[in-house]
């Protein structure tokens, strides 16, 4: 029978696609690494992998399997949780994720109130893009993930927080928008700014855009919202910012004028995601009422 230890090493090996950087991850020598997946390839009578210069190549029923594996350990870890934290709300260590278009915005108040109202709670933040937080919380590296619905995973469960409305941010002296509201039709792709590759925003921003040629845009690589806001105000175009990055700034940015979306107001949806595993459903309802309480509002 497979160990949990070779399941183990299997991940962080199939994570890294590198002997060294593996066992480097699970604190183990290289040898001892290489000896318990070959004996995981005998047990099994399979090859799992490919080794070559440049690092290894999963085969695939290696990705099969490192699938599996992840699975599994992310069961473990949700056992030892539920043993460990029984009976008790939001002790111990809870692992969370936020997406960068939300954290800035909503922690300042989240964390805080989190260390108020639950003192024995240890909170492991990590900050990152959707599909890397996702990543992480199927393979049980998370417990939590805030961030914008939808996400599809069989092995997970969602549930909407709160809507979070964009508006049209354009430079103050602009005379191309004279009216007290904004037209998705009337932004056009040479005007319209939006976050690097990988932001869920910046898909969800050309979603309300369906007019406009993603090919046209300019490049400017921005990964944060307050980037975004400079540029505009500096003359550089026109953007969609999320009603929770306005209300965390106040309401008001410099040099840059707000324009609401007529109904049906398009907005993104804010949830918590966490694996089907999980046990303390309560833990997931707490963390719920704290984030939609800490909502920043005008």
């Amino acid at each position: 029978m497979l160990s949990i230890r070779q399941l183990r090493y299997f991940d962080a090996l199939a994570r890294h696609r590198h002997f060294g950087r593996a066992a480097e991850d699970c604190a183990v020598t290289q040898p001892a690494l290489s000896m318990q997946i070959r004996e995981m390839e005998e047990m099994l009578g399979v090859r799992l992998l490919e080794r070559g210069r440049g690092g290894v190549r999963l085969t695939p029923v290696g990705e099969e399997a490192a699938g599996r594996a992840r699975g599994v350990l992310a069961a473990l870890a949700d056992m030892e949780r539920t043993i460990r934290d029984s009976g008790r709300l939001l002790e111990g260590r809870l692992r969370l994720g936020v997406i960068a278009s939300i954290a800035p915005y909503l922690l300042p108040r989240l964390l805080p109130e989190m260390a108020r109202s639950h003192p024995g709670l240890e909170i492991a933040l990590r900050e990152s893009q959707t599909e890397h937080l996702v990543a992480d919380l199927v393979q049980g590296d998370l417990d939590l993930v805030i961030l914008s619905l939808p996400v599809e995973h069989p092995a997970l469960e969602a549930m909407a927080l709160f809507e979070d409305r964009f508006v049209l941010a354009v430079p103050e002296a602009s005379t191309d928008f004279p009216g007290p509201q904004a037209s998705p039709d009337s932004i056009l792709a040479a005007d319209l700014l939006l976050l690097e590759d990988g932001h869920c925003l910046r898909d969800q921003a050309l979603n309300v855009c369906r007019k406009v040629d993603a090919r046209q845009l300019r490049r400017f690589g921005a990964s944060s919202l307050a980037t975004l806001a400079q540029l505009v105000a500096n003359g550089q175009g026109i953007t969609l910012l999320p009603d929770l990055f306005v209300r965390a700034e106040g309401g008001r940015l410099a040099g840059v004028r707000l324009l609401p979306f007529p109904d049906p107001v398009p907005a993104r949806t804010i949830g918590l995601v966490w694996r089907r595993t999980l046990p303390s459903r309560k833990d997931v309802a707490a963390v719920a009422d704290m984030v939609k309480a800490c909502r920043p509002g005008p």
